[in-house]
């Protein structure tokens, strides 16, 4: 399937910063089930920056490939900012990248409750420096709030890397 126009720009455009800057990114993903992923490849040339990702949908792949804390999981679940910069932070380091990605929420149509309903997502951004964690709340159906999420983490990527 090919990713929707909008996305593949935003891919694009982040893509030749990585490369101009000669970054690179890795990313981590539970709600999004590896569309940030593929939006990233689809653009030609993204073996130079793009060096892997993590769907990691059950808490136990994101303790074991991501290095998430049991413990984090437990106090405030998988859908929180802190499993958001756990992953972000554990795919970093474990690809050995500069930059590293995370999305975990709850993308619906089922799963939400009253504290975190479905749209609920957190996205991470770490980098050497520091790491960011934003909490959104989307809407619509299970795809769109998937894409929503691709497109602001892809958003906040590119104004993170358009400043830096």
């Amino acid at each position: 399937m090919e990713p929707k126009q909008d996305l593949l720009q935003l891919s694009s455009q982040v893509g030749q910063i990585l490369t101009d800057k000669g970054d690179t990114i890795s990313t981590a993903e539970s709600c999004t089930g590896g569309i940030l992923a593929h939006v990233l490849t689809a653009v030609s040339g993204a073996s130079g920056y793009y060096i892997g990702g993590v769907v990691a949908y059950s808490n136990a792949i994101k303790e074991i490939a991501l290095g998430v804390n049991p413990e984090t999981l437990i106090q405030h679940g998988a859908v929180s900012a802190q499993t958001a910069q756990e992953m972000a932070d554990g795919i970093r380091h474990r690809f050995m990248t500069t930059l590293g990605l995370s999305t975990t929420g709850i993308a619906g149509p089922t799963g939400g409750t009253p504290e975190k309903p479905v749209g609920l997502v957190f996205l991470g951004l770490s980098t050497p420096s520091s790491t960011t964690v934003f909490k959104c709340q989307f809407s619509g159906e299970r795809g769109q709030i998937q894409n929503d999420s691709v497109r602001k983490i892809l958003q906040e990527l590119l104004q993170f890397l358009e400043s830096a």
